[in-house]
């Protein structure tokens, strides 16, 4: 599926907390769902550039980072358009901003975004925990 992907709005913010919601209820089946909340998105995408993918002028998908470290932080794509290719174009608009080598977490039972990455030339470059759930680090070096 072709998107447009742009640098979001401030008015846009309530839609990205809602796809954000939507999209770890769906995927992190590992976390309590009452447990997850709008407001979450607030806190993980603070002072981080964000990227959105638009289809049709809806909001589909999105990825922010940490650009002192050249550190993917958040990729998400609505539940209701992930496996057409959203996630790999907006991963690719924001290698697109930083240098390399990337970095990235990705829990480890996420196995479907284990295998998306590893389909990208992602690598495992070391393993951690947080807040109870352990992560792969994986690394970009191209």
């Amino acid at each position: 599926m072709r998107v447009d992907i742009r640098p979001c709005f401030t008015a846009e913010l309530p839609d990205l907390r809602a796809l954000f919601l939507r999209a770890r209820l769906a995927a992190f089946f590992w976390v309590k769902p009452d447990s997850l909340r709008l407001e979450d998105f607030d806190a993980a995408t603070q002072g981080e550039p964000i990227l959105i993918a638009t289809h049709h002028e809806r909001i589909v998908g999105f990825v922010s980072w940490w650009p002192p470290d050249n550190f993917v932080h958040n990729l998400f794509v609505d539940p209701a358009h992930q496996g057409v290719g959203i996630g790999k174009q907006l991963l690719a608009a924001c290698l697109r901003q930083i240098g390399r080598p990337a970095t990235l977490k990705c829990v480890q039972q996420n196995e479907a975004a284990l295998r998306f990455y590893h389909r990208l030339g992602w690598e495992v470059a070391g393993e951690g925990v947080t807040d109870g759930v352990a992560y792969f680090l994986m690394r970009l070096a191209r």
